[in-house]
């Protein structure tokens, strides 16, 4: 194999693609969110049902088709978009919802500075 065309990890501009067009990052914070759900439901329901082993299998197969639903959702929203894209898009609609302050200007329209008075200027004449 000649060195020309090998690809090294230190010049990746971006993490790549693992599954479904997410990076290892993605489809960890992806598992994370699932297992967090997922786990207390399914044992709470399993519970409910008087086996509570069985809870761990649901939460299993509920973490799996997570994982496989919202990289598919993730794939759809990141398509032919810059790099990040979701992640602002993510931030300005918690914004809007209330939940997050995006640490960017979202407003649109006529700008005022908040003065009622004309401020004097300086004379230049010395």
């Amino acid at each position: 194999m000649s060195k020309d065309h090998e690809i090294l990890a230190d010049r990746l501009n971006a993490e790549p693609v693992i599954f479904r067009g997410c990076s290892s990052s993605e489809l960890g914070m992806i598992v994370g969110l699932a297992i967090v759900i997922w786990l207390p439901f399914s044992l709470l329901l399993a519970w409910l049902l008087g086996a509570i082993t069985m809870g761990f299998g649901i939460a299993g197969v509920g973490v799996v088709a997570t994982v496989v639903v919202m990289a598919t959702v993730l794939q759809r929203i990141k398509r032919g978009r810059p790099e990040g894209y979701y992640q602002q898009w993510l931030r300005i609609r918690l914004q809007s919802m209330g939940l997050y302050r995006a640490p960017w200007v979202l407003r649109s329209g006529a700008w005022d500075i908040g003065r009622m008075q004309h401020a004097s200027l300086p004379s230049r004449n010395r």
